[in-house]
């Protein structure tokens, strides 16, 4: 269902059994999959003189949430989710099921891959580069200028299945590596190693993932959480980590 009040261009594809909300704007550089809904005060396809016309595409199956901003010259895979008031710059790529906060901003020439899980109030710098299965938490900055304010742009490398806890900060060319905890109001950078915590400011390496354990009485690791929580997750995808842990 499209409400009356929505202004698409006609040169927008727009795909089967979408629904987009009141005075919602569609721009004429934007695709959008099947079976996805737009809330109300959208606005997507936004242009500036970075995106250079290129299309904005959003995936079958998407959810943006209300008075959410996309600017053109990105790339969404399928069952892109928002929350509330969200931002997504020129030149993003995402692929599968990425979860963006509500008030979390992109700021666009970002590389991130599937199943990327964050939380509200999310600032994304510029040139970041985040794998597959990654979590931000609220309130976790990725940087990147190393001496603002500058012109120099380097930004950081997250890997797959880190976790960055509320609150931290990854400073500018900092690299997360697979599977690393980053504990809460931490500062992070350099590189860190494969699944290790660190915590603090500035963050330093504290112990092995694995040392944490669960808090329900098992006792069991709680790193890699993906042995222990699949919530949300595809059967193929859960079906995948059973056959690494076997």
């Amino acid at each position: 269902m499209i409400h009356s009040t929505a202004i698409i261009s006609a040169k927008a594809k727009i795909g089967e059994n979408v629904s987009i909300g009141a005075f919602s704007i569609i721009h004429e550089n934007v695709v959008i999959g099947d079976n996805t809904i737009i809330e109300s005060y959208c606005e997507l396809g936004v242009s500036n003189h970075l995106s250079e016309g290129i299309n904005l595409i959003i995936g079958s199956e998407s959810h943006i949430r209300s008075r959410s901003t996309f600017y053109e010259g990105s790339k969404f895979g399928d069952k892109l989710v928002t929350g509330h008031s969200v931002t997504v710059r020129e030149k993003t790529t995402a692929g599968k099921n990425f979860q963006l906060g509500t008030l979390s901003d992109v700021q666009g020439h970002c590389e991130i891959g599937d199943y990327v899980r964050t939380h509200s109030n999310v600032h994304i710098g510029q040139h970041s580069k985040i794998g597959n299965f990654v979590w931000l938490f609220p309130y976790v900055v990725l940087t990147n200028d190393p001496h603002p304010p500058s012109n120099v742009m380097q930004g950081v490398i997250i890997s797959d299945y880190a976790v960055i806890a509320t609150m931290s900060v990854v400073l500018p060319g900092a690299v997360i590596s697979e599977g690393c905890l980053i504990g809460a109001h931490s500062s992070v950078s350099g590189r860190t190693e494969p699944d290790m915590i660190y915590s603090g400011n500035p963050a330093k390496k504290i112990a092995t993932t694995s040392k944490l354990k669960l808090k329900d009485g098992s006792r069991k690791p709680a790193y890699p959480w993906r042995k222990h929580f699949k919530r949300g997750y595809p059967e193929n995808v859960v079906a995948m980590w059973v056959k690494e842990d076997i």
